[in-house]
């Protein structure tokens, strides 16, 4: 029995997120699917995470196991010889029986872009969020520290969800422009459901001088949801990469 790790890069705007779901096309079940289509075997894909509705990724990690020989090299050519043009393997990689790539000290990097200009782009359409409002950056930076470290994100977390505890770790997060885009980047040891787009949310109130930047910190304090910013849209997000310090 071997265990291989996929990389996998996919453009989520046409799936209802990558987990499994009944009645709904998700990234997951396309890449079983193919899988079993070339390996002759069921296969069962163990996650990094889940990704929302329309959010896109460069490199969700996902693992199986597999009694096959076949070689990365040719899964991998195989595998993106099937697959829609919407997703591609990016890498296949022998990992331990014992691995798990969303539990074994797993660092997560996401990126949100908007598209900061008073003109929209048909080209930056799927993959940033249109914002032609002007934005106090330097508030915006200030806010974002506030997010670092060991805290209760139960007020950035989507109410209709409810995960076992609400603690998370944010080791990095950026506010940057590179114009007419601003970049969001955060890193941290895992996400509640919608967790980093309500942060974004937040963000962008405190660059329009709605909040002050230290308003965060009694938001994280009051552990609620209905305090806390708007959902930012999915089209903007995309899971950078997975980062396993045992690989």
């Amino acid at each position: 029995m071997r265990h291989l790790a996929l990389t996998v890069s996919y453009d989520g705007t046409r799936y209802a997120g990558f987990q499994v779901q009944k009645n709904a096309l998700t990234v997951q079940a396309i890449l079983q699917k193919t899988l079993r289509q070339i390996l002759k075997e069921n296969i069962r894909l163990l996650s990094s995470g889940r990704t929302d509705a329309g959010v896109h990724a460069l490199g969700h990690l996902v693992s199986f196991k597999t009694a096959s020989a076949i070689s990365g090299g040719a899964l991998k050519r195989a595998l993106n010889s099937l697959l829609p043009p919407d997703v591609a393997v990016v890498k296949v990689e022998s990992v331990p029986l014992s691995f798990h790539p969303r539990f074994d000290k797993a660092l997560k990097t996401y990126r949100y872009t908007l598209r900061n200009h008073p003109s929209r782009s048909p080209f930056d359409r799927l993959y940033t969020t249109f914002y032609p409002r002007p934005l106090d950056l330097s508030a915006m930076k200030r806010a974002a520290g506030h997010f670092k470290g060991r805290k209760n994100f139960k007020s950035f977390q989507a109410k209709d969800k409810k995960e076992r505890s609400s603690i998370r770790q944010i080791r990095r997060i950026s506010v940057r422009r590179h114009s007419p885009y601003v970049f969001i980047e955060i890193e941290g040891n895992g996400f509640l459901y919608k967790m980093v787009r309500n942060i974004v949310g937040t963000l962008l109130e405190v660059g329009r001088g709605r909040r002050k930047p230290e308003e965060i910190r009694r938001l994280l304090l009051k552990k609620d949801r209905r305090f806390a910013g708007p959902t930012a849209p999915a089209r903007g997000l995309c899971l950078l990469k997975v980062t396993h310090r045992s690989r």
